[in-house]
């Protein structure tokens, strides 16, 4: 198994070249095309997994997930949860042990979906649990991509709106991204030397 350095700093990470998702981002915003999207989904085995939800600038307050990033090497879908149920589509990916779905703090996000909806949540596997056999201490999905993947990614956009009428170009691509450094990470760390 390949270790790794267990820190980075924000000064090392400042020079690391960006890492963004560069392949095709996929809107789903209603439920045409959502059959066709999850059907997709559904062919690979292997998936980056996170949500987005309005931030709440109150303590106490938490808002309801408003994005399901899903994303494959070449392709990432965003379901805007805020307009579209949590649909047994896409439950029949999140309930399923063939699709082996990675992400970073998955169970909160596990736990927030199921505010929308109760579902049986299987083939999840958290890159914080497996960062550490691999040397890694720093916990963060930003200093894991850049320990592993020796890229920078930006979290500009993490506190922006998710709820807004239009995603932007720059909230597609960062949340494209999340799902796909996921995904990134696990096939490295799982490579076998």
């Amino acid at each position: 198994m390949k270790e790794y350095r267990a820190a980075i700093t924000k000064e090392e990470m400042a020079e690391l070249p960006a890492l963004a998702f560069r392949g095709e981002i996929v809107v789903v915003d209603s439920p045409k095309g959502l059959d066709a999207a999850c059907d997709e989904l559904l062919a690979h085995r292997l998936l980056g997994f996170d949500t987005e939800s309005r931030p709440a600038f109150q303590k106490g307050v938490v808002n309801k997930i408003a994005l399901l990033q899903l994303a494959t090497e070449e392709k990432c879908f965003l379901f805007r949860l805020n307009r579209l149920r949590l649909d047994k589509a896409i439950l029949k990916i999140l309930e399923t042990n063939t699709i082996l779905k990675v992400g970073l703090s998955v169970a909160g996000d596990i736990r927030e979906l199921e505010t929308l909806r109760k579902f049986r949540a299987k083939g999840f596997e958290d890159i914080q649990k497996i960062a550490p056999d691999h040397g890694i201490t720093d916990m963060s999905l930003q200093k894991i991509a850049a320990i592993v993947l020796e890229g920078r990614m930006s979290k500009a956009q993490r506190l922006s709106n998710w709820e807004a009428v239009q995603l932007t170009d720059a909230q597609k691509v960062y949340a494209a991204t999340d799902a796909w450094v996921s995904l990134e990470i696990y096939k490295k760390l799982k490579r076998p030397r």
